[in-house]
C-alpha cells in the first residue's frame, strides 16, 4: 500500500448513545491528527438524509449504528478507499457491490474480544466450582453441603466450541492454570490448535468429557441450533454451559427441556435467541440459567480499546503500512 499523497478526508457515522465511548476525546484528537474531518459526527439516519456529504469521503469510520455499504451509499462515496469498524462483525453491513469495490474493511473484532474472554475466564472458573449451582442449592435449602462434589481447578476438562479471536483468547487465559483444554473448530487447523495450546476433538466428545464447555462459534446455517437435546443430555453431572456467542447457536425449546429435567447442569447464558428472551420465557424462571444481557462484550470504557484499535489502523493507513484487521469476505463469513 502506497502513503497517501495528501491528509485523506475522514467521516464518522455511527449511532450518538455510544459514539463517546467508542471513540473517547484521546482517539478522536489523534484521528484529528491524521485526517481531515468532512463534517461533524453523523447517524445513520442523518447520513441517509444527506448522502452527498460522502462525496469527497476518502476513509469511513464508524461502530454501533453503521450504515449498509450498499450499492446507493457507494454510489454517493466515489473516493473511498477504507472502512474502519469500531465494533466486531461487518456481516451486516458489507454487501456483495461492496466486496467488489475492493476496498478495505478493518473490523476492532479482536479489541471486542478482550472483554467477552475475561468475563469467560471467570465463569469457566465458577463452573470448575460449580459456584452456581452450589449458591442456589444453599438458598433453597438453607444450609450448607459439608463437602460439594466438584471437579475444581485441576486437572479439569474445559472444551472451547470456536478457536476465533475469543476461543484462542479463552484458552491463552486458561493456560495458567492446571486444567486441560479441547476445543471443536472444523476450520482451525492442527497448527492453530498447537499455537493455542488446546487439543481438537469432536464435538460429541466435548459435551460428553467436559465440566465446562464455552461457545465461541459463528452463527452460521451449519451452527444455528447445533447445540440440541443430545448433546446437553451428554454433558457430565454438574457440568455448566457458558453462552457469550449467539443465541441461536442453542436449540432452545430443547435446551429448556434438558436443563429442566437436569437441576445439576448450570447454563450461562449471556447471549439468548430472540434477544432479550420473551417476557413469557422458561429463561426467566428456571432456576439453573443464569441469564445476563448481554454484557460479556465491550461495555464503557472497554469500548475504548474498539476506538484505539481504528486510530492505529488509520494510522498504519496514512503511513501507507500494511493494515492489521482487514477482512476478506470469508473472514468476515466468520466473525460472530
Amino acid at each position: 500500500m502506497n502513503a497517501p499523497a495528501t491528509t485523506p478526508t475522514a467521516l464518522l457515522v455511527m449511532e450518538k448513545e455510544r459514539r463517546a465511548d467508542v471513540y473517547p476525546p484521546e482517539v478522536t484528537a489523534g484521528l484529528g491528527r491524521l485526517v481531515h474531518w468532512q463534517a461533524p459526527p453523523l447517524t445513520r439516519e442523518e447520513l441517509a438524509d444527506a448522502p452527498g456529504v460522502l462525496r469527497d469521503v476518502d476513509l469511513l469510520l464508524t461502530g454501533w449504528g453503521a450504515p449498509v455499504l450498499d450499492t446507493a451509499l457507494l454510489g454517493q462515496a466515489p473516493r473511498l478507499r477504507a472502512v474502519f469498524v469500531a465494533a466486531g462483525s461487518v456481516r451486516h453491513l458489507t454487501t456483495p457491490e461492496f466486496w467488489a469495490r475492493g476496498i478495505p474493511i478493518v473490523s476492532a473484532a479482536a479489541a471486542n474480544a478482550v472483554p467477552v474472554a475475561e468475563f469467560t475466564l471467570a465463569q469457566v472458573l465458577l463452573g470448575l466450582k460449580q459456584a452456581h449451582r452450589i449458591a442456589r442449592d444453599v438458598a433453597q435449602h438453607r444450609r450448607f453441603p459439608r463437602d460439594p462434589e466438584v471437579a475444581g481447578g485441576y486437572r479439569a476438562r474445559v472444551g472451547l466450541w470456536g478457536l476465533g479471536h475469543i476461543g484462542r483468547l479463552v484458552a491463552g487465559h486458561l493456560s495458567r492454570f492446571d486444567v486441560e483444554v479441547v476445543a471443536t473448530d472444523p476450520a482451525a487447523s492442527p497448527d492453530t490448535a498447537r499455537q493455542a495450546g488446546v487439543r481438537l476433538v469432536g464435538i460429541e466428545e466435548l459435551f460428553a468429557t467436559c465440566q465446562v464447555v464455552s461457545l465461541h462459534a459463528p452463527l452460521l446455517p451449519a451452527t444455528r441450533g447445533a447445540i440440541g437435546e443430545s448433546l446437553l443430555n451428554s454433558l457430565e453431572p454438574g457440568a455448566t454451559l457458558i453462552n457469550t456467542a449467539r443465541g441461536a447457536l442453542i436449540d432452545e425449546p430443547a435446551a429448556v427441556r434438558v436443563l429442566r429435567a437436569r437441576p445439576d447442569l448450570t447454563a450461562v447464558l449471556d447471549v439468548t435467541h430472540p434477544e432479550p428472551p420473551a417476557p413469557d420465557s422458561p429463561l426467566f424462571t428456571l432456576p439453573n440459567v443464569v441469564l445476563t444481557p448481554h454484557i460479556a462484550g465491550a461495555l464503557g470504557a472497554e469500548r475504548h480499546r474498539l476506538g484505539q484499535l481504528v486510530l492505529d489502523e488509520v494510522r498504519r493507513f496514512t503511513l501507507g503500512e500494511p493494515l492489521q484487521h482487514a477482512l476478506d469476505p470469508a473472514r468476515a463469513a466468520s466473525l460472530a
